[in-house]
């Protein structure tokens, strides 16, 4: 008997799983031994009797150590990674790609996991390649961008190789509204290993599990977030147009409960402010963010997530501190600086 048949009642039943029996699985998973019909079977059963924290960063391990590395670990210590899993449906704008410039611009290391968009007209990829960005650079390339820009973008597809026989799966599951431990795994897994995180998730219930999960991967400092738009509906992000769950991680640990705008002297926005679209139409929403001309909720959006980066990674005392600064160097110019000095490194 395989060890997934072996293990999927088990799951079904209600079994944790150990460390070592998710190193194991994720082994089965990536290999060509295991049917697709029965990784599938596995991952099905795991989603319905929900992931634990300890299983997701367990996974989060496994699939850590068979990425290539690409050897940042000069700045991990004091790098960030603004990423969210994605799969909410919410047709919202890039606004971590844009925060990742403003965090660069402020002297924060980025180094940013991300991937095109799946559930989206856009993805973060979609975004930073438009802007200019190499997103399939080398390794050296991507060091010189974090000694000359601040911040370095990993294609998730290109980091990951294990991932490739889990694919075919994935998408089949997908084709029957099936979610797995996949669809959280990519905030857990950046082969840059920042010390510091802002994730944001698509689900309530999963801001506790992955909370647990960074907490038990050493995450210095790290905030998970979900923004409730409706009853039943929400956003993998920070925004001022909804109610933002929290849960702290590390350093921040404490931090639990629902943010909103008025916490930190924002206005209450309505969800349409932060609406993305296709490629052109974001570009066109970046270049008004820049000139002062976009809606003040996703001006807002992007100032409260920036200044989040700044609090987490101990540049501020308080989140309220970082909102002057972080809007200063995204209407004052620095932003702009940093999007011709990044076109004018990948031209090179």
């Amino acid at each position: 008997m395989s060890l997934l048949t072996e293990l999927t009642p088990e799951v079904s039943a209600g079994r944790e799983l150990t460390a070592a029996e998710v190193h194991r699985i994720a082994g089965a998973l990536a290999g060509a031994e295991e049917t697709d019909n029965d990784k599938g079977a596995f991952l099905t059963a795991l989603a319905r009797r929900g992931e634990t924290a300890a299983e997701v960063a367990a996974f989060a391990v496994a699939f850590r150590d068979r990425a290539r590395d690409p050897g940042l670990g000069e700045w991990s210590e004091r790098a960030i990674d603004i990423v969210g899993t994605g799969g909410d449906h919410s047709g919202g704008f890039n606004v971590s790609s844009v925060v990742v410039l403003v965090l660069a611009s402020a002297g924060v290391p980025v180094i940013k996991h991300g991937n095109r968009g799946i559930t989206s007209r856009c993805g973060s990829a979609d975004l930073l390649a438009g802007l200019g960005v190499d997103i399939e650079a080398g390794e050296e390339r991507l060091r010189r961008a974090l000694r000359e820009l601040g911040f370095a973008f990993l294609f998730a597809p290109a980091y990951h190789p294990a991932f490739r026989l889990i694919a075919p799966v994935r998408r089949a599951l997908a084709q029957q509204s099936q979610r797995t431990v996949f669809n959280v795994l990519g905030p857990l897994i950046n082969p840059g290993r920042p010390a510091h995180a802002l994730v944001g998730t698509f689900s309530p219930s999963l801001v506790p599990v992955l909370a647990g999960a960074l907490d038990a991967l050493g995450t210095r400092a790290g905030l998970v977030v979900h923004g409730t738009i409706a009853p039943g509906r929400g956003i993998d992000e920070l925004t001022t147009a909804t109610d933002n769950l929290v849960r702290g991680v590390g350093a921040r640990r404490e931090v639990t409960g629902t943010w909103q705008a008025a916490d930190f002297g924002l206005a209450r926005a309505p969800f349409a402010d932060l609406a993305g679209g296709d490629l052109a139409e974001n570009l066109a929403q970046m270049e008004s963010l820049l000139e002062g001309r976009a809606p003040q909720g996703l001006e807002d959006t992007v100032v409260l997530n920036a200044a989040t980066g700044l609090w987490l990674t101990g540049r501020v005392d308080a989140v309220r501190d970082g909102l002057e600064p972080a809007r200063d160097l995204l209407r004052g110019g620095a932003v702009r600086r940093k999007l011709v000095a990044v076109r004018e490194f990948f031209r090179a």
